[in-house]
């Protein structure tokens, strides 16, 4: 049985660093180099979603129009189509969904508002731990 969200953030946390829209660019980069983190949840009204801000969006930002971009609101840059998951969610489907969708963030709703966030990591350390367990049991069923 495949671990789902709800086991990954019960076991991690579910703290998640946000911002709103009216953010700046170079304030959100230096966000996530001081957490040391690759993304940050924006959040409109009530703590809903209203994108995400990542690396990868600051790389775009400044390849498209220079350090001009890091006063702009990371409304203007973050990414406004974010995939989103829920707590019954297994580490297969998000591994298949972070894959071919190529990101390594995926924010948890419930209830249409932000309840935790899952990376790339979360769902490697989880399926790591998946398959030694799965490995340990076929060791102590052949050891009978």
């Amino acid at each position: 049985m495949s671990n789902t969200v709800k086991a990954i953030l019960d076991a991690k946390g579910r703290d998640v660093v946000t911002a709103g829209p009216n953010t700046t660019v170079s304030e959100a980069a230096a966000i996530l180099s001081k957490k040391k983190i690759g993304a940050i949840v924006i959040v409109g009204m009530e703590n809903k979603i209203a994108g995400i801000f990542t690396e990868r969006d600051v790389v775009h930002a400044i390849a498209k129009s220079g350090p001009a971009c890091l006063n702009s609101s990371v409304a203007s840059v973050m990414t406004a189509k974010v995939y989103r998951c829920n707590e019954a969610t297994t580490v297969n489907e998000l591994m298949e969904l972070m894959t071919s969708r190529r990101f390594r963030h995926v924010p948890v709703e419930t209830s249409g508002k932000l309840a935790g966030i899952i990376s790339i990591g979360d769902v490697v350390k989880t399926r790591i731990a998946e398959v030694e367990r799965e490995a340990e049991d076929i060791k102590a069923y052949i050891a009978g």
